[in-house]
Order: structure tokens, then sequence, then C-alpha cells
């Protein structure tokens, strides 16, 4: 899953005071590992509350509307707290922010209301962008500069590790309660313990980081600007169409995983529960997790923008074949799109930022606010499935990947063209 980041506020701490924070870096990507779960679950909360309150699927989908408009509304906010408060205070905060909104699962289940979780949903997605501004530093500051990247690389890991294991696990939890109480109510219930087990972890993290000796970080620009970086960063095209390209892979990765559980259940696809379709999604994000792994080591050898063009290509495919296809093929066909959006994000983040210099903090803020595709596209895609059905519906992630391989097509050729316009 996507991650905030902002490049310009990565200070280490010296090196006499990086010694000793081995635990330090295992409490943090435990964070990593927190959000990729919880992030996921949503794909098995969707099914469980589309139930529960009788949802069209333009309905269930505003589960992924109010999470990741959260990204949105609160990233900005969310950088000038932890500005203000710190970076480990602000851990604590987006970690207190989290877990009111996973307590605020049991009233709503109790009343039985939807807008209730929708509310609870916001509150935790904004604790958890609270997170993710706070970590990606600190992560990057608990060790030598030069080994900076690895820090983040297997903290990325840890985030992939959360969210592959997610589905068997709230699969479990969810849909175990429901077996033999197949009611709306029970479906509604079956909620509350699961998020109340993560507020009570969130909680006791936060109480762990309130005694941790951490660094202290100090904010920095990327230098000072000269006259040439105080363009306007909409005149960096490949800046611009890549926040466009970071809008649309994030709402295809997102829908799909959406609707897996309820298309596997589908007459003509699988037949299966949600229990066991749930453990099914385990597939599409552990092959985003393994992907990764050989998209590191491809990327050696490939260049980024043409791995890029390749995994849209392959995805395309898939899309393709699953739409017009039924049972094993239909089912493997959208579970193996995982393995080509893994190394999606970072490579067009990477690609979107390069040459930027002074001005790469403003392109990193961009790229971030473009997660809000997580919240437009599954609602697309959820009217296209309650209009016709839920097969034909993979076309709208489908026309997202045509963007980012037109994106994969031309960056090159915008990146030279700022570059030279750049140095004059």
């Amino acid at each position: 899953m996507a991650n905030i980041t902002n490049t310009s506020e990565l200070v280490a701490v010296n090196d006499e005071d990086q010694q000793g924070y081995g635990f330090a870096m295992v409490a943090m990507t435990t964070l990593f590992f927190l959000w990729g779960f919880i992030t996921v679950l949503n794909d098995i909360l969707i099914p469980q509350l589309k139930a529960a309150f009788e949802l069209n699927y333009t309905q269930a989908m505003l589960i992924q509307f109010c999470f990741f408009g959260a990204y949105f509304i609160t990233s900005i906010p969310a950088g000038a707290l932890v500005k203000r408060i710190g970076y480990k205070n602000g851990v604590i905060a987006g970690l207190i922010v989290g877990s009111l909104g996973c307590m605020m699962f049991y009233p709503a289940a109790a009343i039985h209301q939807y807008w209730l979780f929708l509310c609870a949903l916001f509150v935790l997605a904004s604790g958890i962008t609270i997170l993710q501004v706070s970590a990606n530093p600190y992560v990057a500051a608990l060790g030598p500069t030069k080994t900076a990247s690895s820090r983040l690389n297997l903290a990325q890991a840890l985030n992939s590790l959360g969210t592959t294991i997610a589905p068997s696990i709230g699969g479990l939890l969810f849909f175990a309660s429901t077996a033999t109480l197949a009611t709306e109510a029970a479906s509604a219930e079956a909620v509350k313990v699961p998020y109340l087990l993560l507020a009570s972890f969130m909680i006791v993290i936060a109480i762990v980081f309130f005694f941790l000796k951490l660094p202290t970080l100090n904010f920095e620009n990327d230098g000072k600007a000269t006259q040439v970086e105080q363009r306007s960063i909409w005149q960096a095209k490949h800046t611009t169409f890549g926040a466009l390209a970071i809008f649309f892979y994030v709402g295809a990765e997102v829908s799909i995983g959406s609707f897996i559980v309820n298309y596997l259940g589908e007459d003509s696809i699988a037949r299966m529960n949600e229990n066991d379709a749930a453990k099914m999604l385990t597939y599409y994000w552990g092959g985003a997790m393994i992907g990764r792994f050989i998209g590191a080591y491809l990327m050696r050898y490939i260049q980024p923008s043409v791995m890029l063009a390749f995994n849209c290509i392959a995805i395309a495919i898939l899309l393709v074949t699953t739409i017009n296809s039924t049972g094993n093929i239909a089912v493997w066909s959208i579970l193996a799109v995982g393995l080509f959006n893994s190394i999606m994000f970072p490579t067009i983040f990477t690609l979107a930022i390069e040459q930027l210099k002074g001005l790469t903090s403003r392109g990193s803020g961009l790229l971030c606010l473009a997660i809000v595709g997580g919240a437009i596209v599954p609602i697309l895609q959820g009217g296209v499935a309650d209009y016709w059905n839920i097969q034909l519906s993979f076309w709208v992630p489908m026309s997202c990947y045509f963007f980012i391989f037109w994106y994969a097509r031309n960056v090159k050729h915008f990146t030279k063209a700022w570059s030279s316009t750049h140095e004059k």
C-alpha cells in the first residue's frame, strides 16, 4: 500500500545518537505492519457491511471513500501537526486518534448505523495518516544516512506482510462469528471484537512509544531555493502527470481488492462463501509483497519506466481474461494482478520527483494528495457493478492502467524537457 513520506524533512541524527536504537527500529516497523493490516481489513469489512445494511456496491464503496478521503483531507494538517509537536509525539498522536476510530466501531455496531461506521473509518484513517507522516522520517533517521533507503525498504516489507496476512485473520474474525447467526445484526456485531482488539493494541504501542528514547529530528528544507527552483511545480509535467498516475494506480489497486471477496462469491466465478473468499484475497496482497522483491532485483538491470509499462500490459491481459472467463481462470487471473501491482507505487513516485531538486518537497506533497484515488475509483467501479454487473465493472480499473502505461511511455520525455529548461 501507499506510504506518505516527505524527503525534504529527512534529517539523520548524529552517529553517536544512533547507538542502541535497535528496539526503536523494531517498534517503528511494527507501525508499518499495523497500518498495512488495518488498510486491507477494509476489503473484508466491505462485504460484511454490505450484507449487514443491504447496500448496493456504490454504497458499500463509501467505506473506501471515507478511508482514503481522509488521506486527502488530513495529510497537510497532519504535516503541520507533526512539525509543531515533533515526530515522536506525532506517532503517539496518530496511534491515539487511530485507536479512537477503532473504538467507534463498537457504538456503530450497537446502534446499527452505517453512517457511524463511515465516521469511524474516517477517524481511523486520519490517525494512520498522522502515523505515516511521522514514521517514514523516523525510520530513515534510525541509523546511518547511507543505509536509510535499506531501512525504509525493510519497513515497506513489513507493511506488505500486514496486507498479506490481514485477509486470512480478518476473515476468521469477521465471518466465523456469523456462520451460525446469518443475520444482518450479526454481520454488524462481528466487527466489534476485531476493532476493539486493534484499539487496545494501538494504545499499548502508544504507551511504549511514550517511554522510548528516540532521536529528535530537525526540520530542514531541500536547500536554498534558486531562482529556477521558484518555478511552479505545475510546470513539471513528469510530476503532475505522475500525480495522476498515482491517483489511478492507488484507485485501481484498492478498487480491485475491494471487490474480490464479492466477485469470488458469484455463481459464475467460484461460488465461495465470504470466509473462503477472504482467504483467497491473501494471494492478491501476497503477490504484491513477492513482486516487490522480484521487481527490486529486476530493476537493477531494467529501466523503471520499462518495468512499469510491462506490468501495465500484464495487468491488462489479466483483467481482460477475468472479464471474459469463468471458474478458476477468472479467479486466478484477478488474484495475479497483485503480483504486477507490486512495483508501481514506488516506481511512479520515484520517476515523478526526478530532477525536482528544491521543488522535491512540493512534488512529494502533490503525489501524496493523489492517494485520494483510493476513495474515488472504487465508487466509480461500484456504480458500474450496480448498473451492469461486477464482472464488467473491472473495466474501470482497466482504464486506470491505460493511463499509467501512457505515463510510463512518456515520462522520460517529460523529465528531459523539464531538466533542459531547468538548467537554463
